[in-house]
């Protein structure tokens, strides 16, 4: 397959003005000028026209199964109270109203451009059924607790690697999630961290998420800790550092690590998060909801860490009166542009594809088109100058014209028009 477009945008080069892309099965063969394509080809290429054909985007980190929860709780005054809320639906619903919940979200995904996405998986009897029902790569990372249950990390573990080696693994990955240092136990953290690294899969947990669990881990005070204490937690693991230090300690800071969230460090855990090559997912429009402090985005950057962005769940994206919301990671960008105006829109966009790569292990596969990478594109109008592809991208507002994962169109293109030999773009 030839397709041609207006411009192309690799991300991980400039853009190409009149560009094409050859595609092989379900990889990029070539990305270059037009013009460079040879005469002789036998192929008939695709003319997408005046678009911007760009690599999927890449969500790092959602939560599909509470789609369906939209709107259904105000910003809260304290994390702990969200939780308590959350806890509480989660608790009234089926299964298959988190089916359909999880298959809402994913087609929410797809159609704003999303080709590859970091689920957390609280119901895990859903894989892998609700799989079929997206052309999306889905890494899904089984959530594990234990505060409550007070089951044994070590069957925890056990019984989430039993649910993965009985998954059909090709399209879509997994992985696993320990929720988070303040619901789990330091030796969950640590099997987990353990048995990832071996099987080569990637670890998900929700870290410094809240000034309450900031809080918690350094003071050994505040809502959440006697929440949980009054829960019959062991609190001995606070009062020794901030969450950041309590992973280390844990021996769950790796380069494996996807650590979501990161809005509130302490002195020098930047640095220990480049040290250890964890990659930190930043939820925009979910950080703007909760009124966190401003995201230590400076201090990340200058650590090299490595950042990426995600959507979060609908949950925690507010949601005014008579409107909706929708997962759609051009306004994860548009709402850090907003929070962060030093940052350049390429940057922005990099952290959307080609850094995400980098956290779910795909580096060089996803978020950037060259050769040899799957063939994960997606097109949105545009008949500008090439020099502004960047801000036309983070400006773009509805759904993407066309999609394609793995060598084949998830969103068909309308109108094609065939475009036997190279020539200049009209």
């Amino acid at each position: 397959m030839l397709v041609r477009a207006r411009t192309i945008l690799p991300v991980s080069r400039p853009p190409i003005e009149d560009g094409a892309i050859s595609i092989s099965g379900h990889r990029i063969r070539f990305v270059g000028p037009w013009k460079d394509v040879s005469r002789t080809s036998q192929r008939r290429a695709i003319d997408l026209g005046d678009v911007i054909l760009l690599p999927g985007l890449i969500n790092a980190h959602c939560h599909l199964d509470y789609t369906h929860m939209a709107g259904q709780f105000p910003p809260p005054k304290v994390f702990t109270d969200w939780i308590k809320l959350i806890t509480a639906g989660k608790g009234t619903w089926s299964y298959s109203e988190f089916a359909l919940s999880w298959i809402e979200g994913a087609k929410m995904l797809l159609r704003t451009g999303t080709t590859t996405v970091g689920d957390i998986e609280a119901i895990p009897e859903l894989l892998p059924d609700v799989w079929a029902s997206t052309p999306m790569r889905i890494f899904s990372f089984l959530e594990m607790t234990g505060v409550k249950s007070r089951r044994p990390p070590e069957e925890i573990v056990q019984t989430a690697m039993e649910k993965l080696r009985s998954l059909p693994i090709y399209r879509c990955r997994v992985g696993l999630s320990p929720h988070s240092p303040y619901s789990t136990a330091p030796k969950l953290l640590n099997l987990a961290t353990q048995v990832t690294r071996q099987k080569h899969l990637r670890v998900v947990t929700h870290v410094s998420e809240s000034d309450q669990e900031y809080d918690m881990f350094m003071h050994r005070r505040g809502q959440l800790f006697d929440w949980l204490a009054r829960n019959e937690r062991d609190m001995s693991d606070c009062g020794l550092g901030s969450p950041i230090q309590h992973m280390e300690r844990a021996g769950a800071l790796c380069e494996n690590l996807l650590a979501v969230h990161v809005n509130y460090t302490a002195p020098g855990d930047a640095l220990l998060l480049g040290k250890r090559k964890v990659s930190v997912v930043h939820c925009p429009r979910s950080h703007a909801y909760f009124k966190h402090q401003a995201f230590p985005l400076h201090e990340l950057t200058a650590a090299r860490v490595n950042l990426c962005l995600g959507t979060d769940s609908l949950a925690s994206v507010y949601q005014g009166r008579k409107k909706t919301v929708e997962l759609n990671m051009f306004e994860e960008m548009r709402e850090l542009a907003a929070t962060s105006p030093n940052l350049s829109p390429e940057t922005i966009l990099k952290m959307a594809t080609i850094n995400g790569a980098r956290a779910l292990g795909m580096k060089g596969e996803a978020g950037q088109l060259v050769a040899g990478a799957f063939a994960d594109l997606i097109a949105i109008p545009y008949s500008g100058r090439t020099s502004a592809v960047y801000d036309a991208v983070l400006e773009h507002p509805g759904d993407v014209t066309s999609s394609m994962i793995n060598g084949r169109w998830a969103i068909q293109p309308l109108g094609l028009q065939d475009t036997p030999t190279p020539g200049s773009h009209k």
